[in-house]
């Protein structure tokens, strides 16, 4: 078979042997008899066979004049070292081995029948580039310096994979151009220099047979397991996101294995907490604590001995456990480490602290579950890839801290992404500042041009449906209050047991004729400060200890009073705003890839929307006022799908409450600028801030002539001031109308004037609904009543 067959490349490859002969002819000429003997012969065998020595590239030659080439190639494959040395003779660029030392054939022999041989750092697709290298280097002269290891990775007997570096011995080969092989200039040359991935130029200057390789090459081998590992180790720690990828720890159990020759060696992790004085569990795919076992956290002074906690927190050194079942039949339950190994079938261990200057991060926890084969000698392997641990755990330490401030900045801060381009650029000017040792500050962060968005879901008739539920708590409290004085009268006929009674008449009299702001809190005072005391003293009385046991075990430990209705309206509100903020935050990560804007919100009772959009906040885009239009009109859109959205989940409500929707329309630009004492932004401006008190007052406002809020359940409002806010609207109410998200019953009403400001206008709109998001047809407020009472 012919060795070029099936394979592409720049040379025609034909083994000989010619240059090692050359070596051999010359020895012919030897004083020492001994070596000129022995170089006549193989002068004589190659004379015998010229092929041997003008070349072939039939590989069945190999087989047939094995006996003679190993003859010739005694002398490089020593028999005395052959069991030591790992060295083959082949061709290169492919895995052609022709002769091969007794070790190198062991270890192939040990990884078994099926494994195949073949260089795993050696991309085949560089292949035929490399070989044009090889031909510009040896036969052109150019120096390209493209010199780089070379490894096999071949598995053990026992499974575990050990690195081999290749290093070539090119002494007895030459590269000589055939007909077809263009002369290489050097504007060819120069052109190379800058395009080693283009295959097609390289194919170009050195077409495929274009130059004969003759010879073959002496590879002599190594076993650089440990360094391997060790950089494994590093490259494997260097990489980003190892938590999140399932395959980081197996890769990293290997990567020991390998270095320590343990088969089911396991490596695990424990932070150290110094603060609290507790290891903790890393989280992430595949992390375990071995020290921890199935604890989330443990204190240390109880997940170690005191022998081993000086060890690895004072002292910072490491120890080993070369026989865990032989330690934990000695001391039983009494070292919390040995039990916790044993427990998990752990049978030989090492702990080594991650330690730095500042002291110890964390335990690095390498198991195996063979007695004696984790021990205090190979734990010295450890010294060298510790460095790289360190380094690494201190950058995800660093890295942890900056995603706590993110997430600080992102949950606890008005700072959106759209403006943090700006807050950055501030930021570098006040490094830069400080290192030029210049007075730095902070400048103010100010966006001009801008046009605001305000939208609000609220919940309707909130501060009556918190009363009544506050009414009716405290009614009960009180009425068991009551019913336990009226049974303590009938035991003990005091006189203080029915003034007690008067008291709480008194009580309930003012929550159902006159509850004013502060009853609440008056009630409760008398209900905490003089009743609970007295009713612990009565509960000595065996006629009363079941009731005030009772009463005592209604009360709620934390708000200390009856919290019933006042809980099913609290999580009433907290469902609607995680509901309607969920909603809305998803909705506006898809408005963003419409156009960059500042977005926030806020729960109250209900949600609130700031948006700002202008040329200014983007940074990059230039802005149009169809930008403003398309997002008034997603705003629109969203709050109809939100009122939607709240009435599916209503019936999930502990309490049936109304919502109520509102835009408000901002004609005019404006500015806003953050407030670093506040840490959000704010208008700028006299003229402005009538921006902000429209916002906080105007869903109160009545329409002009009534008493109806501007504002109804079942309608989405939008309040204006201009006669084109009013044109714009009407067109997207038109619009919304034909997409079945309107009704058609638009109303135009005034305002009456709020403080200091005039001629408001509000369109009201009837909402139409879905019962749920598989329904397709659709009903107004009322038909939604209608059908969800039926």
């Amino acid at each position: 078979m012919d060795i070029n067959k099936n394979v592409e490349s720049p040379f025609k490859l034909k083994i000989s042997f010619d240059k090692l002969l050359q070596h051999y002819k010359n020895f012919t000429k030897s004083t020492n008899a001994h070596r000129a003997a022995k170089a006549k012969h193989i002068v004589t065998i190659a004379n015998t066979y010229p092929e041997l020595k003008k070349g072939f590239s039939d590989a069945g030659i190999l087989k047939k004049r094995e006996r003679e080439i190993n003859e010739i190639l005694e002398d490089a494959f020593n028999p005395i070292l052959t069991k030591n040395e790992i060295k083959t003779a082949s061709i290169p660029f492919q895995n052609l081995i022709f002769n091969a030392s007794e070790r190198f054939k062991n270890i192939i022999k040990a990884a078994g029948k099926d494994f195949k041989l073949e260089i795993k750092n050696m991309p085949k697709d560089d292949t035929y580039i490399v070989a044009c290298t090889l031909i510009l280097d040896f036969y052109y002269g150019y120096n390209l310096n493209f010199k780089r290891p070379f490894y096999y990775e071949i598995p053990d007997a026992h499974g575990i994979t050990r690195f081999y570096k290749i290093l070539y011995n090119a002494d007895f080969t030459e590269i000589v151009p055939n007909t077809n092989a263009p002369k290489i200039t050097q504007k060819d040359y120069d052109e190379l220099l800058d395009n080693f991935e283009n295959i097609a130029l390289w194919k170009e200057k050195f077409p495929p047979n274009s130059y004969t390789f003759k010879g073959f090459v002496i590879s002599n081998i190594f076993d650089v397991t440990d360094d391997q590992s060790i950089s494994n180790v590093k490259s494997s720690l260097i990489a980003d996101d190892k938590r999140k990828d399932v395959d980081f720890m197996n890769g990293f159990h290997e990567i020991f294995r390998s270095l320590f020759g343990i088969n089911d060696l396991k490596v695990g992790f424990s932070i150290y907490n110094k603060e609290d004085g507790i290891f903790e569990r890393v989280y992430g795919a595949g992390m375990k604590s071995y020290l921890l076992g199935q604890h989330e956290h443990e204190k240390c002074t109880n997940a170690l001995c005191r022998w081993s906690y000086n060890r690895l927190l004072k002292e910072k050194k490491y120890f080993s456990i070369s026989n865990v079942n032989r330690v934990f039949n000695k001391v039983k339950t009494g070292v919390p480490h040995i039990k916790s190994l044993h427990d998990q079938g752990i049978k030989s261990a090492v702990f080594a602290p991650i330690a730095n200057d500042s002291g110890v991060m964390g335990i690095l926890e390498i198991v195996s579950s063979k007695p004696q084969m984790l021990n205090s000698i190979n734990a010295n392997k450890l010294v060298d890839v510790m460095p790289y641990i360190v380094t690494a755990v201190e950058r995800s330490k660093n890295d942890e801290e900056n995603l706590i401030e993110a997430i600080i900045q992102k949950e606890c801060t008005s700072i959106h992404p759209s403006v943090h381009w700006r807050f950055a650029r501030e930021a570098r000017d006040f490094i830069k500042a400080e290192m030029k040792g210049e007075q730095a500050a902070f400048k103010k962060i100010a966006f001009q041009n801008i046009y605001p968005l305000y939208g609000q879901i609220d919940i309707k008739g909130s501060s009556k449906a918190r009363n009544q539920a506050t009414k009716k708590d405290l009614s009960l409290q009180l009425s068991a209050v009551k019913n336990i004085f009226l049974k303590a009268s009938k035991v003990e006929s005091l006189p203080i047991y029915q003034q007690y009674i008067y008291q709480i008449n008194n009580c309930l009299t003012e929550l159902n004729d006159d509850f004013k702001v502060d009853s609440e809190q008056q009630i409760s005072d008398f209900l905490n400060q003089e009743i609970a005391d007295v009713l612990k003293h009565l509960s000595s009385i065996a006629a009363l200890k079941q009731a005030i046991d009772s009463y005592f075990g209604s009360i709620d430990s934390k708000v200390k009073a009856l919290y019933n209705h006042r809980k099913d309206f609290d999580d009433s509100i907290a469902l609607i705003n995680k509901e309607m903020a969920s909603l809305l935050d998803k909705k506006q990560e898809e408005a963003q890839t419409m156009y960059p804007h500042y977005f926030e919100r806020f729960k109250t009772d209900g949600v609130e929307h700031n948006m700002y959009i202008g040329e200014s906040i983007t940074k990059e885009k230039n802005f149009n006022l169809i930008y403003l239009y398309n997002l008034r009109l997603w705003q629109l859109q969203v709050m109809c799908e939100l009122e939607n959205a709240y009435y599916q989940m209503r019936s999930r409500l502990p309490i049936n409450l109304d919502v109520a929707s509102m835009i408000l329309v901002f004609n005019q630009p404006l500015s806003i600028s953050f407030r670093m004492d506040e840490k959000q932004f704010d208008v700028d401006g006299t003229y402005n801030a009538r921006y902000e008190i429209v916002k906080k007052r105007v869903d109160k406002a009545y329409v002009k002539g009534s008493t109806d809020r501007v504002t109804q359940k079942g309608k989405i409002s939008i309040v204006y001031s201009h006669k084109q806010d009013e044109m714009e609207y009407l067109r997207y109410i038109r619009f919304l109308q034909s997409k079945n998200y309107l009704d058609t019953d638009i109303e135009i009403v005034e305002l009456e004037d709020l403080q200091a400001i005039t001629g408001l206008k509000a369109i009201r709109v009837s909402v139409l609904y879905h019962k749920n998001k598989a329904d397709k047809s659709f009903y107004t407020y009322n038909d939604l009543m209608k059908t969800i009472k039926a």
